[in-house]
């Protein structure tokens, strides 16, 4: 269970308990963020998975083997070999061992751009996972899409199980996303709603102050939502509209955002989307008009539909959608919800 400590890293994460600073191994073999940062295109295109150091990292050449296994799957068709590798990258983040993950994140992008690979989807659902500091049940006004306070390196992301710093793999699994949202922002566009929700899922997490990566986000989740026909794709995008504006704040798409949940002629699954977002985005009380909207919209039915939004589902309990959880902790904080019981044999669950 602990093969983890043989990894060369868990000996920088043992000098970091004996007091050394973290600032002495930056740049250095086992901070993610220069492997990713260092990785040559014709490494990430093609697939050239030896030349990545994955042996540095906990369970590293798992994820190796994972991501060879998903590739390689591409060249047969569905269901004609074992769906090797799939999971193995969102059950690492799970596990809050994000390191060898946040490797994966460049050849993952090129599985889920490739239109003719039949775990595309799978691979663009992962791929974000080591991007997200992931908490179920969280639908606080103070924590709902929001990427913790400060920056990944700044030590506010504590450390994996590992004792990895979380947030190096973190800065490394955006970074990667950042740098190829070229190859993302197209998805936006994908004849499945499900790509089209994920692709806006993924693309929430991409930052870099350096660039105009995280404006091209914006400017395109809005410009899609005006073509798009799909009301819960398009409740995605204005939830990762809002979560790329809480990450980095920019007054003219909050203003936008403003105006969508009064806006009679948005879907109502839109509508509600932009209630949740507007509130996270703001500190003052909920008018009086948007808890009527959201009243009014938030029907069992169109909870239920949107639980296929990644939002909703991680913020979701047994009892409650997610929802319905958050316009409760959002509009309503002080109002207890409901018990929760996982027991399958309990009579009151």
């Amino acid at each position: 269970m602990n093969e983890w400590r043989r990894d060369p890293s868990f000996a920088m994460c043992a000098a970091l308990v004996d007091g050394a600073e973290l600032s002495s191994f930056v740049g250095g073999p086992y901070d993610v963020r220069a492997v990713v940062a260092g990785m040559r295109p014709e490494v990430k295109d093609g697939f050239l998975l030896d030349e990545v150091p994955w042996g540095r990292f906990p369970q590293g050449d798992r994820v190796q083997e994972a991501v060879g296994l998903l590739h390689g799957n591409g060249t047969c068709a569905p269901g004609s070999r074992v769906r090797g590798g799939a999971g193995v990258v969102d059950g690492m983040s799970a596990n809050d061992m994000r390191a060898a993950a946040a490797l994966a994140v460049p050849f993952l992008i090129r599985i889920a751009a490739d239109a003719r690979h039949p775990y595309r989807a799978g691979a663009l659902s992962e791929l974000s996972s080591p991007a997200r500091a992931r908490h179920f049940g969280v639908a606080s006004r103070d924590a709902l899409l929001l990427h913790r306070t400060g920056s990944p390196d700044d030590g506010d992301y504590g450390v994996e199980v590992t004792g990895y710093p979380a947030g190096w793999s973190v800065s490394a699994a955006r970074a990667a996303i950042t740098s190829d949202t070229g190859m993302l922002l197209p998805l936006l566009g994908d004849p499945e709603p499900g790509v089209r929700i994920t692709a806006a899922y993924a693309l929430a997490t991409a930052t870099d102050a350096a660039t105009d990566a995280d404006a091209g986000v914006r400017s395109s989740l809005r410009a899609r939502l005006d073509a798009e026909r799909d009301p819960v794709v398009g409740a995605a995008l204005v939830l990762a509209t809002a979560e790329a504006t809480r990450a980095r704040p920019h007054p003219p798409t909050a203003a936008w955002l403003s105006e969508l949940w009064p806006d009679r002629s948005r879907p109502p699954e839109v509508r509600l989307a932009a209630v949740i977002g507007g509130l996270c985005l703001t500190d003052g009380p909920a008018p009086e008009g948007m808890r009527a909207v959201a009243g009014a919209l938030a029907t069992a039915e169109r909870a239920a539909a949107m639980e296929a939004l990644p939002w909703m589902a991680v913020a979701g309990g047994v009892r409650e959608t997610g929802l319905v959880r958050c316009l409760r902790m959002l509009l309503n904080p002080d109002e207890p919800g409901p018990v929760e019981c996982d027991d399958p044999w309990c009579s009151d669950c």
